[in-house]
């Protein structure tokens, strides 16, 4: 087996994919709850077996398909061909002028069943995944497996496409290389979540966001392994068996309340990851915070509106929709404390975030402080007084829907080494059986040992065997 990455990709083509028919120039602002997030990449990758059929009989044929496709979406996926480009505030907006993606053609010498996904930092990263240009907002890389399987990864700027936005772009790509009609099409309709007039603010957003600006220096980085002590952030993926799960959710639900899987999964984490800020506490006044990312979308709907009217339709709204909303423990509470007590704070700092309200304060709140972006405090400075992670879900990751035409994936994964403050775990469905998951978790060293040590039976590094099903 390849090790830790160990393989040459050598790059054999780069090209531009524009839209296939032309698009008038035009600028399209960003909304309030864009301007919450930094500029940020994420990775999303999907690995496929050698094609079979007919019509796919050389790679070079599949990236013509991804290509065409490609070319094909972007007239409705227009904002994901254009750049991004500053306006006299300061704050970003997109020109939508065509200038197209970025798209890369490799080899790699290694074999699909060779690939260490359980350390994507050193098999992904750098190798399969693309950087993307500067102003862009899409790159694109195909990459050709030894055993003649296919690696199809793309990378995209956070600022205008959240998770959801990039799987509904995702599963209209592929169904546009199979000639079927997309099934959603996108809205790029900022006015949805214009803020209200008058402004309506509620000050308790002080203490989930704070504005850039009031940021302190960033600390200088850890340059010794003594000085880093295990607390350098780092991409593992595992897997979690649906018996584990169920386990997990029985023991954080009580007589009078079922928690959700999610629910479930977070507080044990946190359990997990409060551990290691165990340490020198004798006090015992460290806080480790949590944080789960909301998608508004649900709760902005209006339904009856949007059957009437599909350009105000959330479901098809293409931009960020979030919030993260965390909660903060004290660390020997939340190792001493069981699991249902611990997933009841967690369900707690929820409750108030998965409200319409919520997030028509949030953009009013934005609103007010314009053009001094803001940033999520535990993003940014969650780990001042203990160890701290968001949890974002990807269960409604569509894997299986990503086929361009010579199979469904066998693995597909985000990633996310977001740079931040905090960690970053995103659980999706595994591609092999429904009910278990796979977890991409961005966590320190630290943390991500003592999990492997003292979790092992719920938190099992991915290998090949559990997707070749």
């Amino acid at each position: 087996m390849v090790a830790e990455g160990d393989f040459i990709v050598t790059v054999s083509k780069k090209d531009v994919v524009a839209a296939v028919l032309p698009l008038q120039e035009h600028w399209l602002p960003l909304s309030n709850l864009d301007l919450l997030l930094p500029a940020i990449d994420f990775g999303v990758f999907f690995c496929y077996k050698k094609p079979t059929a007919a019509d796919f009989g050389s790679f070079g044929s599949a990236v013509d398909v991804l290509k065409k496709a490609m070319a094909e979406a972007l007239v409705s996926y227009y904002a994901l061909a254009g750049e991004v480009v500053y306006n006299y505030d300061g704050e970003p907006e997109l020109l939508c002028n065509n200038l197209g993606v970025d798209f890369v053609e490799a080899y790699a010498e290694v074999e699909l069943r060779d690939l260490n996904l359980y350390n994507p930092d050193e098999s992904i990263e750098g190798k399969l995944l693309p950087k993307k240009k500067k102003n862009g907002l899409l790159s694109v890389q195909a990459t050709e497996l030894k055993c003649g399987g296919i690696v199809v990864a793309c990378t995209l700027d956070h600022r205008i496409a959240d998770a959801y936005s990039t799987n509904m772009f995702l599963v209209s790509w592929a169904e546009i290389a199979q000639s079927k009609p997309m099934s959603v099409l996108p809205s790029f309709r900022r006015s949805i979540l214009n803020p209200r007039r008058p402004l309506c603010i509620d000050h308790a957003f002080d203490d989930m966001y704070l504005s850039i600006s009031s940021l302190p220096p960033p600390p200088p980085p850890n340059n010794t392994p003594e000085e880093a002590n295990g607390n350098n952030l780092i991409s593992r993926i595992y897997y979690i068996k649906s018996e584990q799960l169920n386990k997990l959710q029985l023991l954080a639900s009580s007589d009078e309340c079922k928690r959700t899987k999610l629910e479930s999964f977070s507080a044990y984490l946190w359990k997990m990851v409060a551990l290691t800020g165990n340490d020198n506490d004798d006090s015992g006044t460290r806080i480790s915070k949590m944080g789960v990312v909301v998608d508004g979308r649900t709760r902005l709907s209006s339904s009856k509106a949007d059957h009437v009217n599909k350009s105000m339709s959330m479901d098809s709204y293409f931009g960020n929709v979030l919030s993260v909303p965390f909660g903060g423990q004290k660390v020997t509470e939340l190792i001493e404390k069981p699991l249902s007590w611990v997933a009841k704070r967690v369900h707690d700092f929820l409750e108030n975030a998965v409200t319409k309200d919520h997030f028509l304060g949030l953009i009013d709140w934005v609103e007010a402080r314009r053009p001094d972006p803001a940033i999520s405090k535990i993003c940014a400075t969650g780990s001042k007084d203990g160890p701290a992670f968001v949890v974002s879900s990807g269960q409604r990751f569509p894997v299986s829907k990503v086929d361009f035409g010579w199979g469904k994936p066998v693995f597909g994964s985000y990633h996310f080494p977001w740079g931040g403050d905090a960690g970053y775990v995103m659980p999706m469905p595994s591609p092999a059986h429904n009910s278990d998951w796979v977890v991409y978790m961005y966590l320190s060293e630290k943390q991500l040992d003592l999990i492997e040590t003292q979790a092992s039976n719920v938190f099992e590094p991915l290998t090949f065997n559990y997707l070749a099903a």
